[in-house]
């Protein structure tokens, strides 16, 4: 487990595969729960995650993918498209400015 400090992150990657539109919903749920926070959340292709990235949430299936695109950035694994736990944690940390385990 790697321990992320919500109040460093500026850029969260919503990185997908299969292109059926799932990510994107995520990554606009997101963009709008971290409006307040000054986050800049972007979708993007797992194969081309920005290095630039803070941290990465994607579908469980592609973690290992993302990781060896970035492997020194925070991949956090999910189940769910809307409403998983690792997600709601994350975002939770970044608007209270805490730390999270992912």
């Amino acid at each position: 487990m790697t321990t992320v400090d919500g109040s460093s992150i500026k850029k969260l990657i919503v990185a997908c595969d299969a292109g059926m539109g799932s990510s994107v919903m995520l990554a606009g749920q997101l963009k709008k729960q971290l409006k307040k926070s000054g986050v800049v959340v972007e979708h993007s292709p797992v194969a081309h995650i920005p290095q630039d990235a803070d941290i990465v949430v994607t579908q469980a299936g592609l973690a290992d993918r993302a990781q060896g695109v970035v492997p020194n950035v925070p991949v956090v694994p999910f189940q769910l498209f809307l409403g998983d736990p690792k997600v709601a944690k994350i975002v939770k940390a970044i608007q209270d400015g805490t730390t999270v385990e992912v």
